[in-house]
């Protein structure tokens, strides 16, 4: 299989961890989606990543598609380490958290962050680069608070954020809150519930290679 992802895009993060606790390979390739590539949007239209290609060519676009897919073709085989419940109330619960970190706190939080620091960084004044909006970081700061609180709400009556086991639904959010905290902009000592879920899922060896990522020019 080939990933075409960027580094700190979280959809991409979430892909590359859902692929380790799959035990699964694949060719990834680093592009910048504001550069907007041709060899990207043959791919998908829409010039974001991340783009999987499985092994009968089969290009799956965005991290929902892949997830599914993947669970689909490939879940059963998985024994204890699937990422899907299997009950059809489980799944319902994982795809509406998956829905809460992969659209809600991505608009909220994390596209703001990574565009206003990262993006705006590297990109040429054509592609939106330039400094960043204070504003835009100041309101991502605000809201990763109540994501925050939320995730600490969850793991007080479950041991990971959909139920017993861990699911897509941890490793989105951890996959979000990777960039932020990366960046610093994560106040973990305002909930210590939400603090130690996140230790736990980035102890995993899946974790290993997101946290190996740099930013040139930006200590983690």
């Amino acid at each position: 299989m080939i990933l075409h992802h960027y580094a700190f895009c979280p959809h991409s993060r979430f892909v590359r961890l859902v692929l380790a606790e799959a035990g699964l390979e694949a060719d990834a390739r680093d592009v910048r989606p504001w550069e907007r590539p041709r060899s990207l949007l043959e791919l998908n239209p829409a010039g974001a990543t991340p783009v999987l290609i499985d092994e009968h060519g089969l290009a799956l676009v965005g991290p929902g598609v892949i997830a599914e897919y993947l669970d689909e073709t490939r879940g059963a085989a998985w024994g204890d380490r699937r990422l899907m419940p299997g009950t059809a109330a489980g799944r319902a619960e994982v795809r509406r958290l998956n829905d809460w970190f992969l659209v809600k706190m991505h608009g909220e939080v994390t596209d703001y962050l990574v565009t206003e620091k990262i993006t705006k960084r590297f990109a040429s004044a054509e592609a939106g680069g330039g400094p960043p909006d204070m504003a835009a970081i100041r309101a991502a700061r605000a809201n990763v608070r109540y994501h925050l609180r939320y995730i600490g709400y969850l793991i007080a009556t479950r041991n990971w954020l959909a139920g017993d086991h861990l699911t897509y639904a941890d490793l989105a959010a951890a996959a979000h809150l990777s960039c932020a905290d990366y960046l610093g902009d994560v106040p973990w000592n305002e909930n210590e519930t939400a603090r130690n879920w996140y230790a736990r899922v980035k102890s995993r060896p899946a974790f290993r290679a997101l946290l190996a990522d740099r930013v040139p020019g930006i200590a983690p």
